[in-house]
């Protein structure tokens, strides 16, 4: 039976330093050799990805933005973009103004995604920034006001902060039928919370079916450990939780495996697909 093999990244697929080990980059790479289906879905951007993957044989085109973009790093071209329509960016930026919040908005040019903020004026934002700029080269562009973004297709927005801030801005927006709302907890720092927003029809559920329709498969298997995986289990015949995953992932998942400190994806393919 023709299965899709689909993980999460960060703290599922990666390590807590975010990377891949030379084991479970071993165990992929012979699984796609000997004709196996693998991909991954992860909140990151392509810089980010082809970076940490950069060893990487994946044969199946990769969900990005939770689902915002699917990019084939084969062909090295994007098969599947889905914008925020405009009613719904202009309600979002004018929530994020009511209360004072700001981020990243990512939009697509060129062919690329472009990155954009107005300040850098939180911890976690600095660092998200300078992590980025610094691992990955990405660059950021500066604009005053998101407002000039106007005549932009942005397909992303992004930003963290204390719970308690982020939450009532996630309350409102979330009530908007066209907006795909993730909020969740930082792994790599428990006292911010991310915020993501994207088009609805931008999930990891919907890239998943997207991939499943287009490359003809019966059966698809994932992998997660946040709330943001959850479209993606339930885009899946089977789905897995790693031992580190928040107990929502858990109880949703089909089974518990391995922590992602264990190579906990790698060993379940090893064991049950390799054998």
């Amino acid at each position: 039976m023709k299965t899709l093999y689909i993980s999460d990244l960060d703290g599922t697929l990666l390590n807590r330093n975010a990377e891949i080990t030379p084991y479970t980059m071993e165990v992929i790479n012979n699984f796609t050799k000997r004709g196996g289906y693998f991909t991954v879905a992860t909140a990151r951007s392509l810089d980010t990805v082809l970076h940490i993957l950069r060893d990487v044989k994946l044969n199946i085109p990769v969900i990005l933005l939770n689902g915002v973009s699917i990019y084939d790093t084969v062909k090295g071209q994007t098969e599947r973009i889905v914008s925020i329509p405009r009613p719904s960016l202009d309600g979002l930026f004018q929530t994020l103004t009511e209360f004072n919040m700001t981020g990243f908005a990512y939009t697509y040019e060129n062919d690329d995604i472009a990155h954009y903020y107005e300040n850098l004026d939180s911890e976690h934002r600095r660092e998200f920034h300078d992590d980025r700029s610094g691992r990955f080269g990405r660059v950021y562009k500066k604009v005053t006001s998101f407002t000039e973004l106007s005549n932009h297709e942005v397909v992303y927005f992004s930003t963290c902060d204390d719970y308690a801030l982020l939450k009532p801005i996630y309350e409102k927006i979330q009530s908007d039928p066209l907006l795909h709302v993730e909020f969740y907890q930082d792994i790599y720092h428990e006292c911010f919370w991310y915020m993501e927003v994207c088009s609805t029809y931008a999930s990891k559920y919907n890239a998943a079916k997207f991939l499943q329709e287009k490359y003809v498969f019966e059966r698809i298997i994932s992998f997660g450990d946040n709330m943001n995986d959850l479209p993606l289990f339930r885009a899946s015949d089977e789905c897995y939780a790693v031992g580190n995953a928040k107990s929502e992932v858990k109880e949703k998942a089909t089974a518990t495996i391995g922590d992602n400190e264990n190579d906990g994806v790698a060993e379940w393919l090893a064991v049950n697909v390799l054998g």
